[in-house]
């Protein structure tokens, strides 16, 4: 009995710790719910590295924040992270051993004004009239009011949109074809080229080299928050801190508002003149080029550094590209396309190839892909990430003629087999330039121009008149990225045809719009 009577004890008591302990993992359990609520209720983007970092706390899935950087005339051989010995870009080349690196990345034109163009409505510059050559500080035209843009496509779905920098699409009569015209809820930033308007000092005590002169226009840039001139001229010093305060201060009102959001940060770096806050000054072997560049890769850090102090990288797609290749005419103060030929303004892969890279947190694997892919596929990618399907897109953005870049940045499959290069001074006479196909790429006209310099040691390089040429100069880019060795076109006559079919269709199908460059310039619309 007594035995019993132990056994019966013990097993209360047993029982007893059982429950304490129990209860004791569910206070733990439910303290750590607590924690997590509390630390994370402040941000709507949790985004940590944990699986559930992209769903709210209602079992939703969060969609993407999106940060697209746009560097200004930077080359394709021009970081460290594709090869040059003397930069100096940490945050970018992390940037890209995190993310997904593309060898062969094009840009929507050779220079900024269509290539812009492109990048924002995946159409050709030529549909959406901006075409020949760039916008001017007194333009009267500009991208057409009707036009639609990723900021647009991303607006209906609830994002917050803002552009910090450059716009390079126009300003025209009462500042009609400024970003806020086009989606953009924040505009901060000058709306041409920093070289289309007097300039004086460009590092502190040191002159600006360059076209920098009264003799593109008399009225010095202005510097606009939305369509309000709040300094002008702006200091050079300290444009890149201004600009990259307005873009941290953006990021972190869209958390406190709860909203995705979508920033297109487009640097004036490397463009020429080039220029540089204290920091930047003396601070690389590359000089001038090579400060305006860190001064650049700052910027990238700096956006890159609020993601995290906030805490959303994980859900954050960030885009690092180029809007054409390096203006040769400066010499080493102009950059440098690598092993590719030629540069800006020339359809040459010089000239329109770009350093490229993606990064979404984990979600893509960090490696370098040889894939294709354009300024034309980014809207649509931005598009799908988004959550809108293929044909809600086109009902959005009619006629785009992007891909979704999704399949490519997830397994690395292909889904760019033809990429389209118009030149600078576009025609409809000779229409399309170059086309490539998968790795061959066949030139039916080519010229060189004025951004490749008249010294230029590649006479394809210096400016003249277009050369038509028939048969087209066909090279394979895989094994000769410089375009030296021309191929022999009798051995690769079905190749040719289906690029002929490719190029005849898209010149009888392509409508060119009106000219918006063509309308002129007024002086009266310069902005003051």
């Amino acid at each position: 009995m007594k035995s019993r009577a132990n056994n019966a004890s013990n097993n209360t008591i047993r029982y007893q710790y059982s429950n304490i302990i129990f209860i004791c993992i569910l206070v733990l359990f439910l303290i750590y719910f607590v924690y997590r609520f509390k630390t994370s209720e402040s941000l709507f983007f949790n985004i940590a590295a944990e699986d559930d970092s992209k769903i709210n706390f209602n079992g939703e899935l969060l969609l993407p924040n999106i940060v697209l950087i746009l560097a200004d005339d930077l080359g394709y051989g021009d970081l460290q992270l594709y090869g040059h010995p003397s930069s100096l870009t940490p945050n970018i080349d992390r940037l890209g051993k995190e993310g997904v690196v593309f060898t062969d990345f094009y840009a929507g034109a050779p220079v900024c004004s269509p290539s812009r163009a492109a990048l924002l409505t995946a159409r050709f510059p030529v549909e959406v009239g901006v075409w020949p050559d760039v916008f001017r500080a007194d333009s009267i035209g500009g991208l057409p009011r009707n036009t639609t843009t990723i900021a647009h496509i991303l607006k209906s779905v609830g994002y917050k949109t803002a552009l910090i920098g450059k716009w390079h699409l126009g300003v025209g009569k009462n500042r009609e074809y400024l970003p806020n015209k086009f989606g953009f809820d924040v505009y901060h930033g000058i709306p041409y080229s920093h070289d289309m308007c007097p300039c004086h000092e460009c590092f502190s005590g040191v002159p600006c080299v360059g076209t920098c002169s009264p003799a593109n226009v008399s009225v010095p840039c202005p510097l606009l928050d939305g369509a309000t001139v709040v300094e002008q001229p702006p200091n050079f010093q300290k444009l890149s801190e201004q600009l990259v305060s307005s873009a941290r201060e953006f990021v972190r009102s869209s958390v406190r508002t709860r909203e995705p959001f979508f920033l297109y940060y487009a640097s004036h770096h490397t463009h020429a003149p080039q220029f540089g806050g204290i920091l930047a000054t003396n601070k690389t072997r590359r000089q001038r080029f090579g400060d305006s560049l860190y001064e650049l890769d700052w910027e990238v850090g700096e956006l890159i550094l609020e993601l995290e102090t906030l805490g959303i990288t994980n859900n954050t797609v960030i885009i690092f590209t180029s809007d054409n290749g390096p203006s040769l005419k400066f010499h080493e103060r102009g950059g440098c396309a690598g092993t590719l030929r030629c540069g800006k303004g020339t359809t040459w892969d010089g000239g329109i190839r770009v350093p490229t890279i993606f990064k979404w947190g984990n979600n893509w694997p960090s490696r370098i892909t040889q894939q294709t892919a354009s300024f034309l596929d980014i809207l649509p990618t931005l598009s799908a990430l988004a959550g809108l399907s293929e044909t809600e897109t086109l009902r959005l953005a009619v006629g785009h003629r992007g891909t979704n870049l999704l399949p490519l940045l997830d397994f690395d499959e292909a889904v760019r087999n033809v990429t389209v290069f118009y030149p600078v001074d576009a025609n409809i006479t000779l229409g399309v330039y170059a086309i490539r196909y998968h790795n061959y790429k066949a030139h039916f006209v080519t010229q060189g121009k004025s951004n490749c310099g008249t010294d230029n040691s590649d006479i394809e390089c210096r400016p003249g008149p277009p050369v038509i040429r028939d048969p087209p100069l066909l090279f394979n880019l895989a094994t000769d990225p410089g375009e030296l060795y021309v191929l022999n076109v009798t051995l690769h006559k079905e190749l040719l045809r289906i690029i002929y079919d490719f190029k005849r269709d898209l010149d009888s199908s392509v409508i060119w719009a009106e000219s918006e460059i063509n309308k002129g310039r007024n002086s009266s619309y310069q902005l003051c």
